[in-house]
């Protein structure tokens, strides 16, 4: 699991810099720290690409099946990938900083300056989702040159998704790291969130090679939903309202959670 940068120098600006300069200047900390980090890069830029190249080499995944409506396991698991990427970034990377910087006072001491610690928060999600979009498309990539994955069928529906979850995810790394008073405590409540969503996404078996019975309860949840929803723009179908209502609601409940007991000491 990746570990979370601890460092109390966020390279704010000084106080005469207008607050648009503050945050560029956040963001540039910010992201060097990030890409400092080995573990954070690799597992939120660089494994679900190499996830699905893996997958990808076993030759019976590039097999056609039938149960699979006539597609490889490789084909369905691109959307599977991009999703793996999204929950590391907001559960494993996100929340276990934020809950680090209160747990050290820098959000305390930051509230004391022109650059409010709203202004962290901000580039954290900014950086972070950068990252999941970066993790997107080179997965996508390395599906579609390395195995022939096909394109979504439905780009705009596919956008949608990617847009819905990518909000889906951070918020609910910012409801952790609410709820979580130090790091530890941060990276504990990740993990009880973690490896459940990579089974509601479809990690260890497909959605779509679920009983029928695991695949009405894995739509219910916020990633589970996403997959499928990704899985019906790649087929060339609008994602069912239903399955983009499922993540709009579990955005709108973790931004709830976030806003009424996060705490920036």
């Amino acid at each position: 699991m990746p570990t979370a940068v601890t460092t109390e120098n966020v390279g704010v600006a000084p106080s005469a810099v207008p607050r648009t300069r503050s945050l560029l200047a956040v963001l540039r900390a910010e992201g060097r720290l990030f890409l400092r980090e080995p573990g954070s890069a690799f597992w939120v830029l660089l494994f679900p690409a190499a996830l699905l190249t893996i997958i990808g080499l076993i030759p019976s995944m590039r097999e056609v099946s039938e149960d699979l409506g006539g597609r490889r396991v490789v084909d369905i698991y691109l959307p599977v990938v991009i999703l793996l990427a999204m929950i590391t970034a907001g559960v494993q990377v996100m929340a276990p900083l934020l809950a680090g910087y209160r747990e050290r006072g820098v959000l305390r001491r930051m509230s004391t300056t022109p650059v409010s610690p709203g202004v962290l928060l901000a580039a954290q999600m900014v950086i972070n989702g950068v990252a999941m979009l970066v993790a997107a498309v080179l997965a996508t990539v390395v599906g579609g040159v390395g195995f022939d994955v096909p394109m979504p069928q439905n780009p705009v529906g596919h956008v949608l998704v990617l847009l819905l979850s990518l909000a889906c995810s951070l918020s609910l790394g910012a409801a952790l790291s609410a709820l979580a008073r130090t790091t530890r405590a941060a990276t504990t409540l990740g993990l009880l969130v973690y490896f459940p969503a990579m089974f509601t996404v479809g990690v260890w078996l497909p959605v779509q090679a679920m009983p029928d019975i695991f695949q009405s309860i894995v739509e219910f949840t916020p990633f589970g939903a996403a997959s499928q929803a990704f899985d019906q723009a790649s087929l060339g179908d609008w994602p069912s309202t239903g399955h983009l209502l499922v993540i709009t609601v579990w955005t709108v409940l973790t931004t709830a959670v976030a806003v009424r007991f996060f705490r920036w000491e």
